[in-house]
């Protein structure tokens, strides 16, 4: 008798996970069936923004329905993570965010939403390094003469940021932490303003941007003394990159992924992942993100996971053991 109940319960599982497989693979099949929202957490014009420009209308025609752009810009990302991530988990709704998704939690001791557990990850689009640039002027060369005379005058370099707590500030706390320097930071309100100054000879160092910056540097208004990612760049084959100049391990990136509200159906996700992989590799999409300094990846939602936690955990520990917070 008791062979047989549990014979029974062994046939009642296996019909249950065949029923939820078929039910997955019926909504993938059905799924979309109407427009998309691709909601952006940046404002129009931005590096971000230009990324979802060029991905939302090849995403749609492989998926057959209008994927609409809607830029939700504010608190470093929040406000439009938040709007993503109490929305109906049905895969008409996704969040195309940047490496603030990693740092808002390791800054701000409030968030509007937790991001590991409201948001699943779907793909990591593109990876961007920051360009480290001085001023023309200035007498720096290499990240061995800014080291070298960020020791000699503790805190008397400035290094501009386009704001406390963005990606910039926390590629130069990175930098003065791994070189056992001080500097002083000088936030601006957005990589524009920055940029500026920093050409103007009013702030001599900045980690910018590589897309905002390249013109710049190409037209020698800016100095590029090193590129911030694990390898060089293609757009600046010639340039090194921090790490080889002086600092071992050091590695920072501008990102910019999919998410998705916590509960949206695996097979949905495995559908949008696969077609963003595609999207992305496409030789017409890949020139036009390299030609912004992107990196194009199209990773699968597993691999976008593991390397979103990892960022997290690396600006919490930094955030934490410089003292560095938003509110």
């Amino acid at each position: 008798m008791i062979h047989f109940k549990t014979r029974r319960r062994v046939r009642d599982i296996g019909a249950a996970t065949a029923w939820l497989c078929a039910s997955g693979f019926a909504m993938a099949q059905a799924w979309p069936s109407k427009p998309i929202k691709l909601v952006v957490s940046y404002p129009p014009g931005g590096t971000v923004d230009a990324v979802a420009r060029v991905i939302a209308p090849r995403l749609s025609e492989r998926l057959r329905q209008p994927v609409v752009v809607d830029n939700r810009a504010g608190a470093g990302g929040a406000i439009g993570g938040e709007a993503v991530a109490k929305s109906p988990a049905d895969g008409y709704t996704l969040l195309l965010d940047a490496s603030n998704h990693a740092q808002n939690p390791a800054l701000r001791s409030k968030m509007p939403f937790d991001t590991l557990r409201d948001l699943m990850s779907v793909s990591l689009l593109v990876k961007v390094p920051n360009v480290l640039v001085v001023t023309p002027s200035t007498s720096y060369q290499s990240v061995k003469d800014l080291l070298a005379q960020a020791k000699a005058k503790p805190g008397e370099i400035n290094f501009a940021s386009s704001g406390n707590g963005s990606a910039q500030h926390l590629a130069g706390e990175l930098f003065q932490t791994m070189g056992a320097v001080r500097m002083t930071h000088v936030a601006y309100k957005g990589g524009g303003p920055a940029l500026t100054d920093v050409m103007a000879g009013q702030v001599p160092v900045f980690f910018a941007s590589l897309a905002s910056s390249l013109p710049y540097i190409q037209s020698d208004r800016l100095r590029a003394i090193a590129i911030t990612g694990k390898a060089r760049s293609p757009v600046l084959p010639q340039l090194p990159t921090v790490a080889e100049s002086g600092l071992p391990g050091y590695e920072v990136y501008e990102w910019n992924a999919i998410f998705a509200p916590r509960g949206t159906p695996s097979a949905v996700i495995e559908r949008i992942s696969t077609e963003l992989a595609a999207v992305v590799q496409e030789p017409a999409v890949k020139s036009r993100l390299e030609a912004m300094g992107a990196e194009a990846i199209g990773s699968g939602a597993a691999e976008l996971d593991r390397f979103r936690r990892a960022e997290i955990d690396k600006w919490t520990k930094l955030a934490k053991d410089n003292q560095v917070r938003l509110d």
